[in-house]
């Protein structure tokens, strides 16, 4: 009975291994996004060429994901229309696409408050050194406001998402 339980135990552990690192087909060389869309009830990333979506990427959100972000701290993930303003290959996480949070009224409402809005909304990867973990990282929204997918997924995004392209956030 005990060794049916272990072997059991060890063969959930590996079957989610298997699953956080299955890798997808890649988009085609030469693919590019030129609008991409976070719907963060649905935690999905979605990148677009045209009317035509390219491809899909299940994400984790700031801790508290319920809402838009309003300031600093919050552990929210803005919602509104963006766009990718630059790229961080030098990361704490395996590479970022710089979202270009906060908007002008943004800042102007949380200084209202005495606050500041929080800057740094980044689509990245896993923290580096965690690359291991995978899709795993989806079973809880864990960052402090960004949009996170595997190192994996970073990288394709990475490679079709040129500086400029608008992103839209929705609750």
């Amino acid at each position: 009975m005990k060794r049916a339980l272990i072997v059991g135990v060890v063969g959930v552990i590996s079957a989610a291994a298997i699953w956080a690192q299955w890798p997808t087909t890649p988009l085609p060389t030469g693919a590019i996004a030129d609008r991409l869309v976070v719907l963060k009830a649905e935690r999905r990333l979605e990148l677009y060429d045209g009317p035509q979506l390219l491809r899909s990427y299940s994400v984790s959100l700031g801790r508290e994901p319920v809402g838009p972000k309003q300031q600093q701290g919050d552990k929210r993930t803005p919602e509104g229309a963006y766009h990718i303003d630059y790229r961080k290959p030098d990361s704490s996480y395996h590479r970022a696409l710089h979202i270009s949070y906060p908007r002008s009224d943004q800042v102007a409402a949380a200084q209202t408050t005495g606050a500041s809005p929080g800057d740094l909304i980044m689509i990245h990867g896993l923290p580096n050194g965690a690359g291991f973990i995978g899709r795993l990282h989806l079973l809880a929204d864990w960052t402090v406001g960004c949009i996170a997918v595997t190192n994996a997924e970073i990288e394709e995004i990475w490679r079709v998402v040129p500086d400029g392209t608008p992103i839209e956030i929705k609750p």
